[in-house]
């Protein structure tokens, strides 16, 4: 088993904006420099989008911005058939899947994909083992680390990062409860633990509503700016903490 790689002064962490909805708000997550834009087809969710929608936002997107199709327990068919209408798509496979369902929807690996692993939330934590699911999960690109919360994604909610185990042989992603006030300190904390290091955010960077609630699926092109910046200065820091 290979160890994560050594953090060096050329590390980036790559960043998802999930969640979207309208035209303004890929711009927005383009704009900033966003190097993935989410899509969620799971009919439950207030950020929910048809695999026709999810298409026609995707045409916005320049070269080397990916788009990423979130499904949670959908038919391999309905997964292979989305994925089509989107090209360059990755899918993100966010509820009960096995490794085989995963296989199967990703048409046998033509479709690249991510796999989601539902952290609990407080000590709980530290009985999700996180490096038997990347084992059985090794066909994935990279696995998710979200936290585990009633439905499925964009609760809003971070698990505890200092519980996960110091050495995964996997490329993570790191979602649940970011926002730009906190995300730095997730980088420095989790890149170290795996061989690579994304960021996912989507209820962080939304709307605040007249009453203060967010507006669920709705983002804010300026939070989306913050939250860039904040990625930028956690590279920065580790590039130095390197040097030294």
């Amino acid at each position: 088993m290979s160890s994560p790689s050594p953090i060096t002064s050329a590390t980036r962490t790559r960043i998802k904006i999930c969640g979207l909805t309208r035209e303004q708000d890929v711009d927005a997550a383009v704009a900033a420099g966003a190097d993935a834009v989410g899509f969620v087809l799971y009919a439950k969710s207030p950020r929910a989008v048809t695999p026709g929608r999810a298409a026609e936002l995707a045409r916005r997107l320049p070269p080397f911005v990916t788009p990423v199709l979130l499904f949670v327990n959908a038919k391999a068919t309905e997964v292979i058939a989305a994925s089509d209408c989107v090209p360059g798509a990755t899918v993100q496979f966010h509820g009960e899947e096995s490794a085989e369902d995963c296989w199967a929807a990703s048409d046998s690996g033509r479709i690249p994909y991510l796999r989601a692993a539902r952290i609990p939330l407080g000590d709980e934590g530290l009985q999700f083992d996180l490096v038997e699911y990347a084992h059985v999960h090794s066909r994935a690109r990279a696995i998710l680390l979200d936290a585990h919360v009633d439905g499925y994604g964009g609760g809003g909610k971070a698990f505890n990062w200092s519980l996960l185990p110091p050495s995964v042989d996997s490329h993570l992603v790191l979602s649940g409860g970011l926002t730009p006030a906190n995300v730095t300190d997730g980088i420095l904390q989790v890149r170290p633990r795996g061989l690579s290091l994304a960021v996912d955010v989507s209820s962080g960077v939304e709307l605040d509503g007249p009453d203060g609630r967010l507006l669920r699926g709705i983002k804010d092109a300026d939070k989306i700016q913050r939250f860039v910046a904040a990625v930028r200065a956690a590279d920065e820091q580790l590039g130095k903490e390197f040097h030294v």
